[in-house]
């Protein structure tokens, strides 16, 4: 049986779409679905079939039957569409075929037929995935970098960082945290389905096959450990504000006890 390579990368928070369409429509013969964009690569003489690469508006791409060599040149294209680059990228290799059941096994997958729309309704699946894996490593790289600090906290009772250098980081933590919030409902199933509710099984296979469900749990853990070290860090700077105000408080009491030390010694001379 032959097989065939499947590819889906996730390498922009979202794509412009308007922009996007004025240079598909230029270059390559396109179909619009709800939800995705569709190239259909011609065949030629060394492909049994026409390659498929399937766009969605939040940054994601899956292609059907392109070689690596293709795949980098579509990217590359698609990077004057892009609104901004992803800070981590993230992609999955599959292997693909044709078969009287479908299935996804060891990253293979088995298509019941030729039609387009198995393949759209597979590739929600899979472009989900890496949209997915990139909010892992979105929150794995602030884990990395704030690790110590819990650790310190225990250690020290206190953070020992400025309070510039807090605010900075409860801006990164913030917005990151933020940014995942907003799109996680493109986790959800896609509203392709309410018309094509015959496909459905089809991507469910994909998303069980890929611990969505289970992806997802661990993902709102680790968010609420961010929410976590974000109010840890803002404890941290009202401790720092009110301490400084408390010196501030001494300082000026400390002050007014001199001057009025240096009048009562005047008076006596």
């Amino acid at each position: 049986m032959q097989t065939m390579r499947c590819f889906a990368y996730s390498f922009a928070k979202s794509f412009n779409l308007e922009k996007l369409a004025t240079f598909l429509k230029i270059h390559y013969q396109i179909t619009k679905f709800d939800g995705a964009v569709h190239i259909c690569e011609l065949s030629n003489s060394s492909k049994s079939e026409a390659g498929d690469v399937f766009l969605f508006p939040y940054g994601a791409m899956v292609t059907w039957g392109l070689s690596e060599k293709e795949e980098a040149k579509l990217c590359k294209e698609l990077t004057t569409c892009l609104n901004e680059r992803l800070g981590a990228i993230d992609d999955d290799l599959y292997s693909y075929g044709y078969g009287d059941k479908p299935s996804m096994k060891d990253d293979h997958i088995t298509l019941p037929d030729h039609d387009i729309l198995s393949k759209l309704a597979c590739s929600f699946a899979l472009a989900q995935s890496v949209k997915l894996g990139g909010f892992e490593q979105t929150i794995q790289n602030i884990f990395e970098k704030t690790k110590y600090l819990p650790e310190r906290m225990a250690n020290r009772g206190n953070i020992h960082l400025s309070r510039l250098a807090i605010r900075k980081l409860m801006g990164r933590i913030f917005v990151d945290r933020t940014s995942i919030n907003l799109h996680l409902e493109l986790l959800d199933a896609p509203n392709f389905f309410w018309a094509n509710t015959e496909l459905e099984p089809l991507h469910r296979m994909i998303t069980d096959y890929i611990e969505q469900k289970q992806r997802m749990a661990t993902l709102n853990q680790r968010l609420a450990v961010l929410q976590e070290l974000l109010d840890m860090l803002a404890t941290e700077l009202n401790n720092q504000h009110s301490t400084t105000l408390e010196w501030i408080i001494i300082i000026l009491i400390a002050l007014e006890v001199v001057l009025m030390m240096g009048k009562e010694f005047l008076h006596l001379f």
